[in-house]
């Protein structure tokens, strides 16, 4: 390593992505990108044709961007709101580029400095924990239940009460959980809601389209969480990354005291406005989705060796049946298998995370992740 590189740097693991967002290749029309919980369906021509149009008669390029963000929040306070037992306003927003953004800053407003530390339950979103130790912020993990995926309670209390220097200052959960699929328990929202008000907890509803589940209620009562979402998922900006923060005003305007000036390109804030603005049509999607994971995960049952939990997101976990004997050098050669096929999914935390693609990229996966486990029948 450089002599100028910090040293803990080494322990990190950096995010790794699916091939051809490393570099200039466009990866081949041929792979079924199943490995990033996208959704399968590009923008529609009308949609695509107004970004054209704002491209080429709006915005000017030799311009910054606007950096107030004030036509999207209002936007976004509009949208969210719908699903929310109390009225967000363009004050309880901040936009970044991407979830990943506004987490960093998350954390460098509570934790940076040697002020708190994070506490996470794995396995979850791993950039929780890669942002935090990049900017130097220890981070405590708790175990999932190998049954549902639960976090640990008593666990998490016990980190709490036993981490002091520095305390716990932020904990991060995902609703639904990523990669597991699972969303929080009535019990799971009790214990958050009992947690102090120097604790933050932070909501990650990246997928809350799908999941209709929310936390946006309890906003008006709890000052310290912050719900996280993102334009990624269900509405097909994942090129765009544009993601935003709901909470009490005065948590995002710490936010925005942190993030970046002109932090959101002129074209990716164009492409979240319209999109919300056409999100009937947009999201008309979402049910053929679920609808063809629920074909997805009856395929799966017919899989006596692999072992799979029932998802409110748009995607869906496996694992290998340990009643097979089979070791997870097995599972490894069987996501080799099907990347060499053409089918990418996520290998993480012991098992596959496979996204919910289109009907022909499922029957697909389907075929190819039946012809892996022939070699272990």
């Amino acid at each position: 390593m450089l002599p100028f590189i910090r040293s803990d740097l080494d322990d990190i693991r950096a995010y790794k992505a699916h091939p051809g967002s490393t570099n200039s290749a466009p990866v081949t029309s041929t792979i079924d990108r199943l490995d990033t919980n996208e959704n399968p369906y590009d923008l529609p021509s009308d949609i695509r044709q107004k970004l054209a149009w704002t491209y080429q008669e709006i915005l000017e390029n030799n311009r910054y961007p606007d950096g107030t963000h004030e036509h999207l929040k209002a936007a976004i306070a509009k949208y969210v709101s719908e699903s929310a037992a109390t009225n967000i306003t363009t004050d309880n927003i901040s936009v970044g580029n991407g979830s990943d953004e506004i987490i960093r800053s998350i954390l460098i407003a509570t934790c940076a400095g040697k002020e708190g530390t994070v506490l996470v339950a794995n396995p979850t979103f791993s950039m929780y924990a890669v942002l935090a130790q990049a900017l130097g912020i220890p981070v405590v993990t708790v175990e999932r239940s190998l049954v549902d995926f639960s976090l640990d309670i008593a666990a998490a209390n016990k980190a709490i009460a036993q981490t002091t220097n520095p305390p716990i200052r932020v904990v991060f959960v995902v609703h639904p959980n990523s990669p597991t699929g699972n969303a929080l328990t009535s019990q799971e929202l009790s214990w958050l809601r009992s947690l102090p008000e120097h604790i933050l907890v932070v909501v990650d509803e990246a997928y809350f389209e799908f999941s209709q589940n929310t936390v946006l209620g309890e906003l008006s009562k709890r000052p310290n969480w912050i719900v996280l979402r993102t334009f990624s998922k269900a509405f097909r900006l994942a090129a765009h990354r544009v993601g935003y923060a709901i909470g009490h005003i005065d948590a995002i305007a710490a936010l925005e005291k942190i993030r970046l000036p002109y932090n959101i390109p002129s074209f990716s804030l164009a492409a979240a406005l319209i999109v919300l603005q056409n999100r009937q049509q947009l999201l008309n999607v979402v049910p053929q989705i679920l609808d063809e994971k629920a074909k997805l995960t009856q395929a799966l049952t017919q899989q006596p060796e692999l072992q799979f939990w029932e998802s409110a997101a748009n995607f869906i976990f496996v694992r290998l049946n340990p009643s097979f004997g089979l070791a997870e050098e097995q599972l490894s050669h069987i996501h080799a298998q099907l990347m060499s096929n053409g089918t990418l999914v996520r290998y993480v935390s012991g098992g596959l995370r496979i996204t919910v693609g289109s009907p022909q990229e499922n029957h697909r996966t389907i075929e190819r992740l039946q012809t892996a486990l022939k070699n272990y029948r």
